[in-house]
C-alpha cells in the first residue's frame, strides 16, 4: 500500500536534499519520487551521495517540466506547508491528513513539497485538493525539505504498520529472588560492620530504602553473581604487605 503514494518535489534547489528525500523514502518503504525542474540538473552526483544507498529510487526518479504534467498522474494531491496560506483551499492538520488517507483505499495519492527557499507558490498550491500544515514552533516555522518529507513518510508508515510499532516489550530472564535476598543479607551484614546504620533508630527506614532500590532492579542470574561478588569483595580484608 505504501507505493500508491508519489512524493513530488517542485523545483528542488539542492541535489543533497533530493538525495536525503530518497533516503527517507527508502527508510519507510516508499519508492515513487517525481521532481520538476531541479535547479542543479538531473541526474545529480550530490543527490546520489546523500541518498546513502537509495540508488534504486534515484535511478527511477522521473523529471517533469511542469506541475500540471505531474499531478495528472494522481487522483488526489496533498500539498505541505509549515505556514497557513492565503488561498481558497482546505487547510488541514496532520491528524486530519492521516484520517483522510486512511479512508482512501485504491486511489493514487500525490504528496507535494515546494522548493527550499520559498515553498510552494500559490499557483502550485492551486493544483492541490488539500494543504497540510506541518506543525512547528511559531518562532521558527521554516523546515528543511528533506526533514518535512521525512516527517510525512514516518507518519504514513506508522499508520500502515501499527503492528510493527506495537512490538512486545523486550523480555529477559529475571534472576531468582532468593539470590537477591542472600546478596542483600550480605550487604546488610557488611554495612553493620562499618557502622553504616547510624543513628540506629533510622536503621529500619534505611533498610527499607535499600530494599526499594535493589528490588526495583530486574537483574538476571549473571548480573546477580557479579553484584554478589562486588559486595562480597568489599568485606574482605586487604592483605598486609611487609
Amino acid at each position: 500500500m505504501n507505493n500508491k503514494y508519489g512524493f513530488i518535489l517542485i523545483k528542488p534547489q539542492l541535489g543533497e536534499n533530493i538525495g536525503s528525500c530518497a533516503r527517507a523514502m527508502k527508510n519507510f518503504g516508499f519508492k515513487n519520487l517525481l521532481i520538476t525542474n531541479p535547479r542543479d540538473g538531473w541526474p545529480n552526483v550530490k543527490a546520489r551521495a546523500t541518498s546513502v544507498g537509495a540508488f534504486d529510487i534515484l535511478n527511477k526518479t522521473k523529471v517533469f517540466k511542469s506541475t500540471d504534467s505531474i499531478i495528472k498522474k494522481f487522483d488526489i494531491i496533498f500539498s505541505f506547508s509549515a505556514r497557513k496560506r492565503d488561498i481558497n483551499k482546505k487547510h488541514i492538520g496532520i491528524t486530519t491528513f492521516l484520517e483522510k488517507i486512511k479512508k482512501i483505499k485504491s486511489k493514487k495519492i500525490g504528496l507535494m513539497f515546494g522548493p527550499e527557499a520559498s515553498g510552494l507558490s500559490n499557483f502550485d498550491l492551486s493544483y492541490s485538493d488539500y494543504i497540510v500544515q506541518i506543525p512547528s514552533s511559531p518562532k521558527f516555522k521554516s523546515l528543511n525539505l528533506s526533514h518535512s518529507l521525512s516527517l510525512i513518510c514516518y507518519e504514513i508508515f506508522k499508520l500502515n504498520n501499527y503492528k510493527i510499532l506495537k512490538q512486545s516489550q523486550f523480555s529477559k530472564k529475571i534472576g531468582k529472588k532468593g539470590k537477591m535476598v542472600e546478596i542483600l543479607m550480605l550487604l546488610k551484614k557488611n554495612l553493620e560492620k562499618k557502622n553504616f546504620f547510624n543513628p540506629i533508630e533510622k536503621k529500619n527506614s534505611m533498610l527499607t530504602n535499600i530494599n526499594n532500590l535493589f528490588y526495583r532492579f530486574e537483574p538476571n542470574d549473571k548480573e546477580l553473581r557479579i553484584l554478589g561478588s562486588l559486595i562480597g569483595s568489599l568485606s574482605k580484608n586487604k592483605k598486609k604487605h611487609n
